[in-house]
């Protein structure tokens, strides 16, 4: 049997590519298992697509925290019960996408002599995915420039792949996306994407200028789990916590797009061809990866960036429309990049390490 285990989690980001590769998978005969932790977004997202089995996971972190304390205890466990999974589900191949819960899969994995592939969306490799890359045989990376960051053995194991791009993504139907907001086709459209959890200073932008935004655009704005708000309202103004089936046919009705810089999503966008501004985590709140992806795309001329610092209403207004005067040039330059789907590089990767 071709059995292959996907693990990732934390944040959508961590998950959702699995989705690009398991259509094709199943074509080729493999069965789909899932460890995720017990209650993480991963959980939420895989749903019923896959057999899922959660273990316990510590989170790591950069900074202090007491928690850090007990953790490590915690990621002992999630090894363990990976262990147990992995020894039940015997599978040919291990594919992770990183975020905490990837750790001990891999870990327990590489004790069971089972090939691990990992996937780094970011420009450089996150700490779980450089915590595991010394359990794993491959990392695929989608910048080319992430070679650049991993040296020696390290390096020796990096394939450049790209990312994998949801097919569902390319048949959304403007139409339909328009319907589901009760918008007017006569009016250009903004989305607006915060991630999975959303963001403060997205929405916050959003909201606190709504009037003078609306003015010129239709919003639809995925606002994060909880971030609803019942007492915003405008009949240009659409707010959603998280697109899942939707989010083609919304990326469809979307002229242009307001996101973070997180590297499946903004990939995604370059994929569509949407001209984007993209305002990247600041290193406040991150390690600043999203700031080194956003200056990637920005150099191949695919977005305009805006540091979190530096965003205002004045400002987003004035960078609409400059994407609004130039669309063409950014539309032009997405189309004849040479970043490509990634999903067939990853499907071969995965047949060349599996051992049945």
């Amino acid at each position: 049997m071709k059995r292959i285990v996907l693990t990732g989690g934390g944040t959508a980001g961590h998950v959702t590519p699995h989705f690009a590769l398991a259509p094709y998978l199943k074509e080729k005969g493999w069965d789909i298992y899932y460890i995720g932790t017990h209650e993480g977004i991963e959980r939420q997202l895989v749903g019923e697509r896959f057999p899922y089995y959660p273990i316990s996971a510590g989170k790591l972190r950069r900074y202090f925290d007491f928690k850090n304390l007990s953790d490590p205890f915690r990621v002992v466990k999630g090894v363990v019960d990976a262990y147990g999974h992995l020894r039940r589900i015997k599978p040919a191949v291990v594919f992770s996408k990183g975020g905490f819960v990837a750790v001990p899969v891999t870990v327990a994995a590489w004790l069971l002599r089972i090939p691990v592939i990992l996937h780094e969306s970011d420009l450089t490799p996150g700490l779980a995915n450089k915590l595991s890359l010394p359990f794993a045989q491959k990392l695929c990376v989608t910048f080319p420039e992430s070679v650049h960051h991993l040296k020696g053995r390290a390096g020796q194991k990096v394939v450049v792949t790209g990312t994998p791009i949801r097919a569902e993504l390319f048949q959304g139907s403007r139409q339909k996306g328009l319907k589901m907001c009760g918008f007017s086709p006569g009016v250009p459209v903004l989305l607006v994407m915060g991630g999975s959890l959303g963001s403060a200073v997205l929405n916050r932008t959003i909201r606190e200028n709504l009037q003078e935004i609306t003015g010129n655009y239709q919003i639809i704005h995925l606002c994060g789990r909880d971030n609803l708000d019942p007492n915003v309202s405008h009949p240009h103004y659409f707010q959603l916590e998280y697109a899942n089936e939707e989010l083609p046919h919304l990326l469809a009705a979307a002229d242009f797009v307001l996101s973070r810089a997180g590297a499946n999503a903004i990939f995604e966008l370059a994929a569509l061809a949407k001209p984007n501004i993209l305002v990247p985590l600041s290193k406040q709140a991150s390690r600043g990866d999203q700031i080194l992806n956003a200056a990637s795309f920005e150099k191949q001329g695919f977005s305009v960036v805006v540091q979190e610092e530096e965003l205002t209403g004045r400002v987003l207004q004035e960078k609409l429309a400059l994407l609004a005067r130039e669309k063409q040039r950014f539309v032009e330059a997405m189309e004849s990049s040479p970043i490509k789907n990634g999903t067939g590089s990853i499907l071969r990767l995965i047949e060349e390490v599996a051992r049945y």
